[in-house]
């Protein structure tokens, strides 16, 4: 796996929502804390339907933020510390319902509302996994334009193959090579 020089000691944010494609954030958090990156990490409800949040806590060393209402620490506001933490997001693996979201200003989660919060210079990236007739919906096509006329919002787009409901098709995670590429040319 290539080194990122860049990645050492910057802040990544990663937001994992809920789709087969979980299992393979884990190795991506672990590929961002050999590149001496800081990581924390939000999962959705669904996401932790996949994979447990003690995962993630094992790899990290650290909380796991869940739940817009299960406050880890009292003294700050916590979407809001987060958000102001963070160097860049990655929402990843990101599903169709949480890019809606996203493209129309709902927070109505810990992971949407972090992101809402975010600085205006914060790039956020967003890493689509799901059924290629999802990808390719007009709605969700709609949805990535919108979010794309914002020039903080970079997609990297799945690739194809087979798929967890055994479509063979696009809609699989990218690499995670491919991510962590993306994520070190963003924060240069």
């Amino acid at each position: 796996m290539e080194k990122f020089s860049n990645l050492k000691s910057k802040k990544i944010l990663i937001c994992i929502t809920g789709g087969i494609a979980v299992y393979k954030i884990a190795s991506l958090v672990n590929h961002f804390l050999k590149n001496g990156s800081q990581v924390k990490v939000i999962m959705t409800q669904a996401a932790t339907e996949f994979v447990s949040p003690v995962t993630f806590q094992a790899l990290l060393n650290d909380v796991v933020y869940t739940d817009l209402f299960d406050i880890k620490n009292p003294r700050e506001v916590e979407h809001i510390s987060l958000a102001k933490w963070a160097d860049i997001c990655l929402v990843a693996p990101a599903t169709a319902n949480t890019i809606g979201k996203i493209a129309h200003g709902i927070a109505d989660n810990l992971l949407t509302t972090v992101v809402m919060a975010l600085p205006q210079k914060t790039k956020i990236i967003i890493v689509p996994a799901m059924n290629t007739e999802m990808w390719n919906n007009p709605i969700m096509k709609n949805n990535i334009n919108e979010l794309k006329k914002y020039k903080r919002y970079i997609f990297i787009n799945p690739v194809s193959g087979l798929l967890a409901c055994r479509d063979e098709g696009i809609g699989k995670v990218a690499d995670s090579q491919d991510i962590l590429k993306i994520v070190s040319k963003e924060l240069k």
